[in-house]
């Protein structure tokens, strides 16, 4: 069965060939315009010898040149690899080399360090918005002096389109293979039953496009349904706000931090705009923010989940099944998810609902495997199930909700503390403007619950001992023995990952004792 991602972009160029596809700063890219330029750029990576199954990794943030590279290299039948753009030289050669990758495209800022990552790697490169002295090859200029392509080659529906690298917390980071069927289907229906996007919205891209939740969610799906993307390479929530109001933003797509970010800017003196609809993943998202930004803002936050394996969306909060806060809603179409005992892993054994267990997806979102690296896939992907590491239940109604990661859990004196839960409870508190549990190792209990705070610019001015001693005893009388902390950090900002989540390891690392 032939299917390529690059349909999404070729379908919408035809359908709505004047609207507005994407916008960055002053620059306004209709479809058409933005597919012929798509076109251009193929027509310099098939003539530098790019063809069907080649990698070609991008090192681009959110600019208009990722989607011209993207659907460049997926029109060529290429396979894409999205680089993180925090990563360093040595990090960027070490996921060319891993990938096998034919060609980098580097862009503005990132260059310098892609430039010494393809070096390393010995790989080549190209460059985009670069001086014209630079001395590195720029697409553009070379794209200007071709004939495009007249149209897209055609794919299988199983072929490889997108290798999207893990964070890769421990050890070696793993490619998940996404093949076309997996990233076109799940475009198709976060479009149009999902979130239900339609012609006229706008979305604010501030979603990294190398990560898949922007990637799919924010662009895949926006053009899916002929929306306009405002690109914005780093999120700010001031700057955020701006945007959103210059623009008319009708959809905000982002993860918790970026929410906290908005509600920090609305309590600076920011005007909020009107929502049409907000998408919160990649988290979750504490009960007391979803209240607190439909009063700002006045839409309600709908919350889904998934992983770069599953495409990444797998649940949602879907219109057809009603909304539950606190809750990743149903398996979205075609997709199952269950519960399955988590101390088990050498094959599924599902759990009643009402069960507290590991989350298992299986269906056409699920990843076709981790590249070149069998082993792990086998791990992954057990009895045709998907093994997310993450801790969850699922109600009568058929709701998923999210306990915690497995690896995240804390277990003090014997009992099992789920930071989720922690957290839940500590950011109804007027002291806390963001907050991230933890376990500490400890020489009575075994772990130790320690709570790391961002406070609200109203408590910043008093004594941190101070401040510490009334969230533990306030936390006391709302959680059980085991699970309120014992200890409180204070930070002035989280340490953040590429994909806007907060890396708890590094927490873990800081406050070790």
């Amino acid at each position: 069965m032939s299917l390529s991602v690059a349909t999404i972009l070729a379908e919408s160029a035809r359908r709505h060939p004047d609207k507005v596809a994407a916008v960055q700063g002053q620059q306004h890219v209709t479809y058409v315009e933005l597919w012929q330029q798509a076109l251009h750029y193929a027509a310099v990576l098939r003539d530098r010898g790019i063809g069907r199954g080649d990698r070609v990794a991008l090192l681009i943030p959110n600019v208009l040149d990722f989607p011209r590279c993207y659907y460049a290299a997926l029109a060529l039948g290429a396979v894409v690899v999205p680089v993180h753009a925090l990563l360093t030289p040595d990090e960027v050669a070490a996921t060319l080399r891993d990938a096998e990758a034919s060609l980098l495209v580097a862009t503005g800022p990132l260059v310098e360090s892609g430039a010494k990552g393809a070096e390393l790697a010995g790989v080549p490169l190209l460059t985009t918005i670069t001086p014209e002295d630079s001395p590195y090859e720029r697409l553009e200029g070379l794209a200007a002096d071709v004939e495009p392509l007249t149209t897209y080659e055609p794919c299988e529906a199983s072929d490889d389109a997108v290798i999207l690298y893990t964070s890769g917390t421990t050890g070696r980071s793993k490619g998940a293979v996404l093949s076309h069927l997996n990233l076109t289907l799940n475009a198709h229906l976060s479009a149009t039953e999902v979130v239900q996007l339609v012609r006229d919205d706008v979305i604010l891209g501030c979603l990294p496009l190398f990560h898949s939740f922007g990637q799919t969610c924010a662009m895949n799906a926006g053009f899916r349904a002929g929306a306009t993307l405002v690109l914005m390479p780093r999120f700010v929530g001031a700057q955020a706000l701006e945007l959103m109001q210059a623009h008319e933003v009708s959809v905000f797509m982002g993860v918790p931090t970026m929410y906290l970010g908005l509600l920090d800017a609305v309590a600076a003196g920011g005007r909020p705009t009107p929502l049409r609809i907000a998408v919160s993943g990649g988290a979750s998202l504490p009960v007391a923010v979803i209240d607190r930004f439909k009063d700002a803002f006045g839409a309600d936050i709908y919350e889904g989940y998934g992983l770069s394996e599953t495409s990444p969306v797998a649940t949602f909060n879907q219109p057809v099944f009603g909304r539950r806060p606190g809750t990743i809603g149903h398996p979205i179409w075609g997709v199952d998810v269950e519960v399955a005992r988590a101390d088990i892993d050498d094959h599924v054994e599902l759990l009643a609902h009402g069960e507290l267990g590991e989350i298992v997806v299986r269906g056409h979102n699920v990843m076709t495997g981790y590249w070149r690296q069998p082993a792990a896939t086998a791990e992954a992907v057990v009895d045709g199930w998907l093994r997310t590491g993450d801790l969850g239940v699922i109600d009568d109604d058929g709701f998923v909700a999210i306990v915690d990661r497995k690896k995240d859990m804390v277990i003090r004196g014997g009992f099992n503390v789920y930071p989720r839960e922690v957290e839940e409870v500590l950011a109804r508190h007027p002291a806390v403007a963001q907050v991230a549990v933890i376990g500490l190792a400890d020489e009575r209990q075994g772990e130790e619950v320690c709570a790391v705070v961002r406070l609200t610019p109203e408590a910043a001015n008093r004594s941190a001992d101070e401040v510490a001693e009334d969230i533990i005893t306030w936390s006391r009388g709302q959680l059980a023995a085991h699970k309120y902390p014992r200890e409180v950090r204070f930070v002035q900002e989280f340490p953040i990952g590429p994909s806007g989540k907060v890396l708890k390891r590094e927490l873990v690392a800081r406050y070790r004792r």
